[in-house]
Order: C-alpha cells, then structure tokens, then sequence
C-alpha cells in the first residue's frame, strides 16, 4: 500500500490519538481531521505556526516516517528520520561498511547507466531528440571514472531546457527541480532506512559534510521523474515561477505517487523505491549483484 504525503502549509496544531494523528487548525475551531499514522510515509512543515507534539513525532518515526521542514522561503531544509529501521539492522550495517571498493564502482556503474537511460527514455517521451544518448550509456565504466554523467548531464539539459544551466541556486526553473529533488531525496532516504542501510555512507558520493550521500547516489536514476512534473508545471504557466504557490508544491508531490515499473512490475514511485533500496541491500550481502532501478515510461 502506498504511504500518504501530507503537506502543512497553514497553522496547526498536530497530536495523537489512538493511533491517529489528528489535526487541528486555530483559526476554525470546529476543523478537526485524523490519518491512521499507519498509512503516512512523508511529512512536509511548511509554516512557522505549527504545533507539534512530541508524541506526534514519536509515534511517526516509529512507523518510520520521514519529516521534512521547510525555511522562510518555504524551502525543503530539515530532514529528521528513524534510527532504528530495521530488525537486522546491525547486520545490514555491517554489510555496507564491508561492501567493497570494486563492488561499489560497479554499483555506481548502474546507477549511472540507469539515470542517463531514464533522461534518454525521457526525451523521447517528450518528442525530443535522443539519439546522442546509446554512445554515452555504452561509455558508462566502473565507477564512471570518465565521468559519463557529467557529459550526458550537459546533452540532457540543453535538449530538455533551452538556453538553461542547473545550478542549485540558479534561474526558473532550477526553484522547481530543487523542491522535487527535495521530495525524493527524503524518501529514497526514508526507504534506505527502511531497509536497514545508513543514508550517510554512499557508495559514490563521499562529501563529509552530507549525511545523505547513499540517498543522493540512489535517487540519481529516479530524478527524470521530477524532470516530468516539472516539465508539465511550466507547460501549464506562460511566464517564470518565482514563487511556488501551494497548487504547484501539489503537483511536486505527486512524485510520490507516479506509476513507475520495475522489471515488468508497476507500482507507486515510493513502493519502488523500497524495492530499490531492498536491492542494493541484497548486494551488499552478496545475495545480487545488480540494484533494481526503474525504467521510466507511462502506462498505454
């Protein structure tokens, strides 16, 4: 079954109640709503005005949900997650720490062949030109060591966005892929711990600094997802978005819902994240040898 995202972006007041997370809101005092915390995977604060027990947060992390806070310009900026995900979680552990150098660059090998397939599955999807793209996935090597992504990366954006550079903190729309990348990178997290792996110790990314490295390896292949909405959000609108209206962080957070199929089998974008993370689990305790990713593409 598929978590619920829920976003809160006005005042309230948010506790639990036999199992429920209730929710109120003190300027309508009659609102009154409750949610099974069974059935909540992700959620988003997005107001200064929110009260939140901490029974509420205790009761969610347990059943492993992952929060997100947001900064004054209604910016993903806090993640909080479990720290105990997993019954075996020590021996899971254990296995990443002791996975190999060699493992790891073929690891990151499909990883990167499966994001660079899903921007080339994109384009076509979308009537664009991707003919420059089978040379670059057949170049992919272990470890990428000659940086395939980054040549493939400059092809896939200027066919996708004219005259656009992606920088974190550039121009419309890099707003809007920064808020979706937000969204998956929480629950490609959330999902690795889930699955009995520390987000911080990546198998590609090492930047002392990010406690999410392994998240930020493993959502690479799932980022044309977002790429889509985002694509569908500007056809919708005639002029830049500066500002992200609550109708638009919607749309964003349909990622968690969107059909994506692996090996044949369909399923809700969050679903098979899991199914992805329980994978590159299995490698690290050498039970497989490749980690399931997604093959983007639409339901006929």
């Amino acid at each position: 079954m598929i978590k619920r995202t829920l976003y809160f972006g006005s005042p309230a007041y948010l506790n639990i109640h036999l199992q429920q997370l209730v929710i109120k809101r003190p300027n309508q005092p009659d609102f009154k709503r409750t949610v099974p915390v069974e059935d909540i995977g992700l959620v988003l604060l997005d107001n200064p005005q929110i009260t939140i027990s901490h029974s509420v947060m205790q009761q969610l992390l347990k059943n492993n949900v992952a929060f997100i806070t947001c900064d004054e310009k209604h910016l993903p900026t806090g993640l909080l997650l479990l720290l105990n995900g997993h019954t075996t979680q020590s021996l899971h552990f254990r296995h990443q720490v002791s996975a190999s150098e060699p493992l790891k660059k073929q690891l990151w090998q499909q990883t990167v062949i499966a994001k660079i397939t899903n921007q080339s599955r994109l384009l076509g999807h979308l009537g664009i030109s991707n003919n420059r793209f089978p040379p670059l996935i057949r170049k992919v090597q272990s470890g990428d060591v000659t940086n395939v992504e980054g040549h493939a990366a400059q092809v896939y954006w200027q066919s996708l966005f004219q005259d656009f550079t992606r920088e974190r903190f550039g121009d419309y729309p890099n707003n809007l892929l920064n808020y979706g990348y937000a969204i998956l990178r929480a629950m490609v997290a959330r999902a690795l711990v889930g699955s009995g792996l520390l987000p911080t110790l990546g198998i590609h990314h090492r930047n002392q600094y990010n406690a999410y490295c392994l998240a930020d390896d493993i959502m690479e292949p799932y980022r044309p997802y977002v790429d889509y909405l985002v694509v569908q959000i500007m056809e919708e609108y005639d002029e830049p978005i500066e500002d992200l209206t609550p109708g638009i962080k919607a749309h964003l957070l349909e990622i968690a819902s969107m059909d994506t199929v692996i090996n044949g089998r369909w399923g809700p974008l969050m679903t098979n994240i899991t199914r992805t993370t329980a994978s590159l689990h299995q490698c690290f305790a050498g039970e497989k040898r490749r980690i399931l990713f997604p093959e983007f593409g639409t339901r006929s």
